[in-house]
């Protein structure tokens, strides 16, 4: 009896092994993308979040008098005014967000030239700035088009006749800014070697933010012994191309790579840069792990492979979000490289996306161009994303207490969330109260911030305890002199 008690025993255990090996199992499967929102933790594992932002609509164009958008490429906010660049119609479509309703303002087709009418031809971006100057990437017609706040045409910009550009290839621009000294920031199709600058007056100035040339030492050992038809067939030794740039508070430029080689690390390939008025990439990443979207994901399918970075745009308190293209997701981040939240995906539900090309932030919400279904959908924050930007806000501001309170609303909405961990922590760290920030720091493995309160807490440990820790040195060393003195009195005693 007891023996066939023991084997159900072991029996029963075994069995509840293999129940918990299953649902582990689940689980993981369900968080490989399934729910809405996640983020990652200290371990690199995705965990379910609660949103950040829920769906408040979609509209198309067939919701105004300018009627459907066909494979639209470019959005642009400014202000309540939203510009698509309707690039299958060949237009620029104005609409204006006030009262929680979008309404249409104008459309641009045409414009007049030397008396002439020209008109657009698949414009892929626009750009409006604070004047009401409109760029147009009028990429049909192979130029860059500005026109003044009345729609009078300012200047013409077309492939420079330089020795650093490539006369053999169609200038193609695809995305551009301009920034407060009205230079001109442009993304050219099949440019590798930064962004194109053009100054206010159309002049080119150069390249801005190429990327480093990287390449496979063993591969560059056989070109130099290769035959020139061998050489032809191998790949070049070319940085990468961008795919898109916007314009931060500061006149920054955010900029972002869309395709990564395949044999090149996604974490290591950078694939979101900010960069200065040298065009070095000055992004923070102290986070986890380096902002470059999904952690994980399969080698084969329609969706496989890293994040593919299309747009991306820029908060006032530095946050910033990138556009997935590959799974249709965005990824939010902190001024440090931390990554806030992810959410979205591909399908046709609300919130969800075919081939997301562009993304803005329209007041307290964002808005998501897809091409594929010519739709707009305008995402607005929950209460669990709204305390997350007040925290970082407040914290930027320099108003500590505030954001140390706020990040503890965001824990009772989500016990699990890291950053809410780190955002009190680095409050602390501000308030110098050392041993507090790492505590917190502590928790969630964040040794960078844990090294930086540790060497703070102990400065000041040893700026408060100077005099007892030299009484202390003078004591040993009197104490030292004493003892010798003593040890050659005895032994003079000894000897006498």
């Amino acid at each position: 009896m007891r023996v066939c008690k023991k084997i159900a025993s072991v029996f029963a255990l075994v069995l509840a092994a293999s129940v918990l090996l299953c649902s582990t199992g689940a689980e993981a499967t369900s968080s490989d993308g399934n729910h809405y929102t996640y983020i990652y933790d200290c371990w690199g594992y995705d965990r379910e979040s609660p949103d950040a932002y829920s769906v408040t609509r979609t509209i198309t164009g067939s919701d105004f008098a300018c009627g459907n958008f066909v494979d639209p490429e470019g959005l642009y906010v400014i202000g309540n005014d939203m510009y698509v660049a309707d690039t299958g119609n060949s237009r620029i479509v104005q609409l204006r967000y006030e009262n929680d309703v979008f309404t249409q303002v104008k459309e641009i087709k045409e414009f007049e030239n030397n008396g002439q009418p020209d008109a657009l031809a698949q414009p892929q971006d626009v750009f409006v700035d604070e004047e009401g100057n409109t760029y147009i990437a009028d990429t049909g017609n192979k130029r860059i088009v500005h026109l003044d706040p009345d729609g009078k045409l300012v200047k013409v910009i077309t492939r420079p006749e330089d020795e650093t550009v490539d006369q053999s290839t169609d200038f193609l621009p695809q995305k551009l800014v301009v920034d407060s000294s009205k230079r001109i920031f442009t993304q050219v199709q099949n440019v590798n070697k930064g962004f194109m600058e053009f100054a206010s007056d159309g002049s080119f100035t150069g390249f801005v933010g190429a990327s480093k040339v990287t390449y496979n030492f063993l591969e560059y050992l056989w070109k130099m012994i290769a035959t020139k038809e061998q050489r032809a067939q191998m790949d070049l030794f070319v940085p990468t191309e961008y795919s898109n740039l916007c314009l931060d508070s500061e006149g920054f430029i955010y900029a972002t790579i869309g395709v990564i080689g395949e044999d090149k690390d996604p974490l290591l390939a950078q694939p979101i840069r900010k960069l200065n008025a040298k065009g070095t990439d000055i992004l923070v990443r102290n986070g986890y792990y380096e902002p470059a979207g999904d952690l994980w994901w399969v080698g084969r399918g329609e969706m496989s492979g890293p994040s593919k970075f299309v747009d991306i745009a820029c908060l006032d308190n530095d946050v910033y979000y990138g556009l997935d293209n590959t799974r249709g997701r965005i990824f939010s981040y902190d001024f440090q490289g931390n990554m806030l939240y992810a959410f979205g995906g591909h399908g046709y539900k609300a919130g969800y996306f075919i081939n997301p090309v562009a993304i803005e932030d329209l007041g307290d919400t964002l808005v998501v161009l897809d091409a594929n279904l010519g739709s707009i959908t305008q995402f607005t924050l929950t209460e669990y994303g709204t305390y997350i930007n007040e925290g970082l806000s407040q914290y930027k501001h320099g108003d500590y207490d505030a954001s140390a309170a706020t990040w503890q609303k965001v824990m009772r909405l989500n016990g699990n969330y890291d950053q809410a961990y780190i955002g009190i922590g680095r409050a602390y760290l501000r308030q110098e109260k050392y041993t507090e920030a790492m505590e917190y720091f502590k928790l969630k493995l964040d040794s960078t911030n844990y090294s930086k309160a540790y060497k703070l807490y102990r400065k000041e440990w040893f700026e408060d305890n100077i005099g007892i820790i030299i009484a202390v040195i003078v004591i040993l060393i009197l104490f030292g002199y004493g003892y010798g003195f003593v040890k050659k009195a005895r032994k003079e005693v000894e000897k006498g």
